[in-house]
């Protein structure tokens, strides 16, 4: 039980710059010039293990808002600002997707932390980390699709209701990753001990 609690800290904390940007406000210059600063400063601070282990998603999340802060504070890029809400999100997907067409999806890297060396070319590890890359990429589209439909319709619905969708959409891949992954340890459990099932 407490193994699983660190796994599910550990993967927390790879999304923990995204999701401190979703709740930070970012409306006007200023606000988003100080999240996207307190959002690296979060990316280098809580991801100091992956980026040193060489966590694709870490590194990208460091590379994301570091040009981020070179283009506000430096370029003052306003069309950066304007259109940070499909940026983020398809940069975000783009990465996951990127991790699962070179054939080494970014869960890999969180299930092989908490894994014996042994195991980490299991394919049925592989494939089920491949898995829940692509359900986790498939389900990123949605805020990204929505935040490309509110630059061609703004006024349509309500930008808070973007916020709730993106704070959905990571909610529904946090809670099927950890049902996922525990169904799946059950499941490995059974198999290697069927004295028990």
């Amino acid at each position: 039980m407490i193994g699983e609690l660190l796994e599910f800290a550990r993967f927390i904390l790879g999304f923990l710059p995204w999701i401190l940007f979703l709740f930070l406000p970012t409306d006007g210059w200023g606000p988003l010039r100080r999240a996207v600063v307190v959002c690296l400063a979060a990316s280098i601070v809580f991801a100091w293990k992956g980026l040193r282990k060489g966590f694709i998603l870490q590194w990208a999340t460091l590379g994301f808002f570091l040009f981020c802060t070179i283009s506000l504070y430096g370029f003052k890029w306003i069309w950066l600002a304007k259109h940070m809400g499909i940026l983020a999100n398809g940069f975000l997907d783009g990465v996951i997707w990127f991790t699962v067409l070179a054939g080494k999806p970014f869960t890999l890297q969180y299930a092989r932390a908490d894994l014996p060396p042994e195991r980490w070319y299991d394919e049925g590890l592989i494939r089920g980390c491949r898995f829940i890359a692509i359900f986790w990429g498939m389900l990123l589209l949605v805020p990204t699709a929505f935040n490309a439909f509110q630059l061609f319709y703004p006024s349509i619905l309500p930008d808070r209701f973007g916020f709730y969708l993106s704070l959905s959409c990571i909610s529904v891949g946090i809670c099927y990753t950890t049902f996922y992954k525990h169904k799946k340890r059950k499941q490995r459990e059974a198999a290697d001990h069927p004295e028990y099932s």
